[in-house]
Formats: structure tokens, C-alpha cells, sequence
């Protein structure tokens, strides 16, 4: 609601978008360089942010099943390795159509390695299910619009396949897959337990203030289960469809605006980023968990943007249509002089 009454014009909406790209990019660099320097230096860096309320001392630091003698995970300054990957669903897939628009907001030459750096932290962080995310996003706008980036897809799956420095990577992600890890019995637990707090709490669930009973608690890695378990399967219901209407009416909308050489990679991007988010929703639960609010505002963030998107297209549209000379009230002269309708 804040965002479609806020943003108006679009140039407004460039700049956002601008600014969430830019952040991201140097979100994932600050990843990198704290994943490379020395431990110590890393956690006396994290550790000046204590003034606000950040984890202070060795324990900023993650690893691998809380392990030290197994890799460490980048974190960047997002406190937990899972949230920085979940950003990185979100900045990578907006980014990436920049690179096939024809009047991208950032120049190529900058974009490609933006979105390298992204990838690198990205594989730092060694979250599985904000790399099959990813994946699954990019993968979406491969399909249906940059046939492009398919091969560029399978070029990075043989790299990440054939080079040793990532067989650590490969590995953890195949320990995952066959559930031969802690981390990913302790997800199928947490599912076992969320199931059966649904069955005793159906329709309305337990609320955002604690279980009624001590055998049962509050807290599964999947979006899904956690929302059944606040809101019950009504409200459940409620978030599959606004967000099946949502995803339909950008599908109309990118129907009608194909040959939309700016708005079209803002609207795939946005809508991509969903879509990888609710694919990464399904082991995370960082996008409805009151302990990140950041990542919540940010999903619907990238709703609203996206609906601004698809109203400001459409004014675009009816303006060229039925207007006289005139520009439309969602500032029709960022993008195209007045045009003369007939």
C-alpha cells in the first residue's frame, strides 16, 4: 500500500531500483572481503557494529554446522548466512535483466561484474536453498525471456562441477539433497513438529505470541509451514492467493508490454525475485519471521515496486492512446515525449 501510493513516477522507481542493486552490490562485497581476511580482523570489524545491537566477538562468525574445522560462511552484516543468501535472491535475479535490457539503468560494463561478486558471495555462504532459489529464478527468465542466459546457466553449473576449489560446495549441496547432513535432519525434525502443531491448530494457528502448551513450539526453516503455524491454514490460504494474484496479473501485464524497453526487465526482475523467493521459502523462513523484519519489508518491497511497475506501464499505454498532447499522471516525461493520440 505505502510503495503503490508513493512511487509515481518513474523515474522514482529507477532510482529504487538503482539504489537496491547498488546496496546489494556492496552487501555481497562486504561478504567477500570479511570471508578472505583474517578471522581475527573479520570479527573485530563485525564487532564495532555492537553499538547497534549486532553479535559482538567469535560468535559473529558462522560455519557449517557450527563447526570451526569445517568452511566458514559468509554473512556480510546480515547476522545469519541463510539472510544474506535470501538478499541475494532478491539482488541477483533484479539485477540480471539489466544485462539483456536495451536501456539498462547501469552501464554493462559495470552490471557483469556486480553480478559476479553477487554469485561469488553467494557461494560463500553456502545456503543451499538460496542457490536452488537462485537457480530456479534465473532459470524462469531464461524461459520465458532471455534464451540467453540459459547457456550462461549451464556454463556456471559445469564450472561450479569440474573446479576443485568448489567441491566443498558441491558436496555440502549433495548432503542436502540425500539428507546425510545435521543441519538437514534438523530441518526434517523441525517439519515433523510443524505438522503436528498445524494439526492441533488448523485454522487459525497459535498466533505470533508463543505456543499454549510446552510439548509444541514455534519454528520450522520453510515459509509455508511457519505461516500455518501463526495464521492457520486460513492464513495460509490467504498469502497463496495474493500471491497467485499477483503473479498473474504480471503475467497479463508482461504480456501487453513486450516491446517496453524499460519497464519490461523491471517487472521480470521484480517478479523473478519473488518467484526465487518463494521457491527459497520452502527450506528458510527468513521472508515471514518477525526476528527479520529487513527481509519481510523487502519482499513486499519488491511486490509493491512490482504493481508500480505495472501501473505506470499502463498509464504509459492509455496516455499514448487517448491523450491529446498531454502526459499522464504517472510522469509520462521520464520515459517518452507527449505523444498525440489518435
Amino acid at each position: 500500500f505505502v510503495v503503490t501510493n508513493s512511487v509515481r513516477r518513474f523515474s522514482q522507481l529507477k532510482q529504487i531500483v538503482m539504489a537496491i542493486i547498488v546496496a546489494g552490490f556492496l552487501a555481497s562485497a562486504i561478504g567477500v572481503v570479511l570471508y578472505f581476511v583474517p578471522r581475527s580482523l573479520a570479527v573485530r570489524l563485525l564487532s564495532m557494529l555492537r553499538v547497534v545491537h549486532y553479535p559482538a566477538g567469535w560468535g559473529a562468525l558462522w560455519f557449517i554446522e557450527d563447526n570451526p574445522s569445517l568452511p566458514m560462511r559468509a554473512i556480510s552484516t546480515s547476522v545469519n548466512p541463510n539472510v544474506l543468501g535470501g538478499l541475494l535472491i532478491l539482488v541477483v535475479t533484479l539485477t540480471t535483466p539489466q544485462l539483456f535490457a536495451r536501456r539498462p539503468l547501469l552501464p554493462r560494463k559495470w552490471l557483469a561484474p556486480m553480478i559476479l561478486v553477487m554469485l561469488v558471495c553467494l557461494l560463500l555462504t553456502f545456503s543451499r536453498a538460496s542457490f536452488v532459489a537462485i537457480g530456479a529464478s534465473l532459470g524462469l527468465l531464461g524461459v520465458i525471456r532471455y534464451r540467453r542466459l540459459l547457456p550462461l546457466l549451464a556454463l556456471v553449473v559445469v564450472v561450479l562441477l569440474i573446479l576443485p576449489q568448489t567441491r566443498e560446495y558441491i558436496m555440502h549441496l549433495q548432503a542436502g539433497f540425500l539428507v546425510q547432513d545435521r543441519a538437514t535432519e534438523m530441518r526434517m525434525g523441525e517439519y515433523k513438529d510443524a505438522l503436528r502443531l498445524i494439526s492441533r491448530y488448523p485454522w487459525l494457528g497459535v498466533g505470533f505470541g508463543g505456543t499454549p502448551s510446552i510439548d509444541i513450539y514455534i519454528g520450522v526453516s520453510n515459509v509455508y509451514l511457519l505461516i500455518a503455524e501463526e495464521m492457520g491454514l486460513i492464513g495460509l490460504g490467504a498469502f497463496l492467493l495474493i500471491m497467485g494474484l499477483f503473479f498473474g496479473y504480471a503475467w497479463l501485464a508482461w504480456r501487453q508490454m513486450e516491446e517496453d524497453a524499460e519497464a519490461e526487465p523491471l517487472l521480470l526482475g521484480l517478479g523473478a525475485a519473488l518467484f526465487g523467493a518463494m521457491v527459497g521459502g520452502l527450506a528458510d523462513h527468513y521472508f515471514f519471521n518477525l526476528d527479520f523484519p529487513h527481509s519481510v519489508s523487502m519482499f513486499w518491497l519488491y511486490a509493491g515496486l512490482a504493481v508500480a511497475t505495472i501501473k505506470m506501464s499502463s498509464s504509459v499505454k492509455a496516455g499514448q492512446r487517448f491523450s491529446v498532447g498531454a502526459e499522464t499522471s504517472r510522469d509520462v516525461s521520464d520515459r517518452t515525449p507527449a505523444v498525440v493520440g489518435f
